[in-house]
């Protein structure tokens, strides 16, 4: 059943960014800006609702032998969580789609160090897939199949936007073909990092809470330097604030129901 839920959720995650991608082939510009808000805003809101409900809560609830101190475990994952992520920044060349680029000086076209600034966020959205669905496997009466499912339907979500985020700006610059591969290919960390998080959260029982958080943490972090400045919420506000709204509803109610 493991095997079979991993599959499920690496195929999953992996055809939305694909999916996502293919927007190229129906729109011959980028997206307009007030759509870009809803869709950033919406990626948003999941991921932080994510972040608490599917990996900060069951990290905490896997503490509680600590007694007044189980918040220890959670909260060192979650800060290792996005000081991963400032690390990757600083020894990856890449740009934002700003235009602010980051990372060591580097010969590399502009299309590889976007596609590359995607790509590196992807990781901590693959890495949650698989500790959670780790801690399942491993009989953790905290991390249910279903939530963890539930985690990957939401990532799943945010992973469409995120792959049009990707294509739609490359087809300047090359063919539609070309500029899907770029965004499909984005998403191929994913199912790799939740490969990798499962084999950890599974195997090591002791690092579960750790796991769950520093993934949570690392995913707070890209909401907080990319998703939210790019959304422009200061030029839509209303749109931007319900639309991240409507994205943390969507993900509660599926990490509840599916609980």
């Amino acid at each position: 059943m493991s095997k079979l839920s991993l599959t499920l959720a690496m195929l999953i995650v992996f055809f939305a960014t694909t999916l996502g991608s293919a927007l190229v082939f129906l729109f011959k510009n980028e997206i307009k800006e007030r759509t870009q808000t809803l869709f950033l805003g919406f990626a948003s809101g999941i991921m932080i609702a994510a972040s608490v409900w599917s990996l900060i809560i069951p990290a905490i609830e896997q503490s509680e032998h600590l007694g007044k101190l189980s918040f220890i475990p959670a909260s060192v994952g979650f800060l290792l969580g996005g000081l991963f992520l400032i690390i990757i920044d600083h020894t990856v060349p890449h740009i934002h789609k700003n235009g602010e680029e980051e990372g060591p000086r580097s010969t590399l076209k502009k299309t590889t160090r976007l596609f590359l600034a995607v790509t590196i966020h992807n990781v901590p959205e693959g890495l949650a897939v698989g500790f959670a669905l780790g801690a399942a496997a491993s009989l953790n009466p905290t991390v249910s199949f279903y939530s963890a499912l539930g985690l990957a339907i939401g990532i799943a979500i945010q992973n469409f936007p995120e792959g049009a985020a990707v294509s739609l700006p490359m087809r300047s610059g090359m063919s539609r073909t070309k500029a899907f591969l770029y965004g499909s290919f984005s998403g191929a960390v994913e199912p790799v990092a939740a490969l990798i998080g499962f084999m950890l959260a599974n195997h090591i029982a002791l690092l579960q809470p750790y796991l769950l958080s520093f993934s949570a943490g690392a995913m707070i972090f890209v909401v907080a330097e990319d998703l939210i400045p790019d959304s422009k919420l200061e030029e839509h506000p209303h749109a931007g604030a319900v639309s991240t709204m409507l994205g943390f509803v969507v993900m509660m109610i599926l990490d509840v129901a599916l609980g």
